[in-house]
């Protein structure tokens, strides 16, 4: 991969980074014979990737995308015991990018993954349906349970996409009260432009 563009990231994590934007411009270009708005879309060589991979399904994605997240790791100099995916709020897809990527990503470490650490113990819609963020908070807070200890432990929390961080700040929150977390470290592969 050619290149990324991280962006540090504040919230309730010790450190967080997104490793660029998804989409660079999106021009609306007429409407599809159902009346659906089409679009010229760019997104960055990793926007692309993550594109492929969440919505079409293209697992061929995956090496170039844990690539570009091993290579930043290495040089972010942190020091995580675990990989601990955000859970994904569409569970009734198949394939589940995010816990794809976290699986090689902690392959790649040589760290242990953790899928089961924060769960749904309700379902929810997708973040990106619910507009507002401080609905958000309170969804993903009455929804997310930390299932590990983790005392002690340093944990890369890994997200796909941020759109406005509510997710990462709940999970965080979470595996450090719950959890009991020493050092929470959030990374997510892209961020909306918004």
């Amino acid at each position: 991969m050619s290149g990324i563009h991280p962006k540090q990231i504040r919230g309730a994590w010790d450190d967080g980074y997104v490793l660029d934007v998804h989409t660079i411009s999106s021009t609306l270009i007429g409407y599809n014979e159902y009346g659906h708005p089409e679009f010229d879309t760019v997104r960055s060589e990793l926007g692309e990737l993550v594109y492929r991979l969440k919505y079409k399904g293209d697992k061929s994605a995956v090496p170039s995308i844990v690539e570009a997240g091993v290579n930043f790791i290495r040089t972010w100099g942190i020091h995580p015991d675990v990989v601990v995916p955000v859970p994904p709020s569409k569970v009734q897809r198949v394939f589940q990018p995010v816990l794809e990527i976290a699986a090689e990503l902690a392959t790649s470490l040589q760290i242990e993954l953790l899928t089961t650490s924060l769960t749904k113990a309700k379902q929810t819609d997708q973040m990106k349906d619910v507009g507002d963020f401080s609905e958000r908070l309170e969804v993903l807070q009455s929804a997310l349970t930390c299932q590990d200890n983790l005392t002690g432990r340093q944990v890369l929390l890994l997200d796909d996409l941020f759109q406005s961080g509510a997710t990462l700040n709940v999970c965080a929150r979470i595996l450090k009260q719950n959890g009991l977390a020493d050092r929470v470290y959030a990374l997510a592969l892209t961020r909306t432009r918004n």
